[in-house]
């Protein structure tokens, strides 16, 4: 069974900084990519970071320079260190994993970032 647990949302001012971690089990962690999604009330879900089982990294163009993807395979998590937090940010974020048969998502984390 496939688990996917977020943690590390909360409500922080502009300019601060939050850490999201995404403990996995049931998947094969080490070879398997992962992402960050968001998504903003009212508005579609999107991708905010990607990181292949190599460590190759991709972002958004809204978070670069301000959101780092890592992961940590002896642990089987996933993190999402986030800086210079803008209101903008303020999203469910949660975290993806695509498998050949089908995708997994987590139940998502609140980050809220006030003014």
């Amino acid at each position: 069974q496939v688990q996917l647990v977020e943690s590390g949302g909360g409500l922080v001012q502009a300019g601060g900084s939050l850490r999201l971690s995404c403990a996995a089990s049931g998947i094969p962690f080490n070879i398997a990519a992962m992402n960050w999604y968001r998504q903003a009330p009212g508005k579609q879900r999107e991708l905010v970071a990607g990181i292949t089982s190599g460590g190759s990294t991709n972002y958004a163009d809204s978070v670069k320079g301000r959101f780092t993807i890592s992961r940590d395979n002896a642990k089987a998590t996933l993190y999402l260190q986030m800086n210079s937090l803008k209101p903008e940010d303020t999203a469910v974020y949660y975290c993806h994993v695509p498998r050949p048969l089908r995708d997994y998502w987590g139940q998502g984390t609140q980050v809220t970032v006030s003014p």
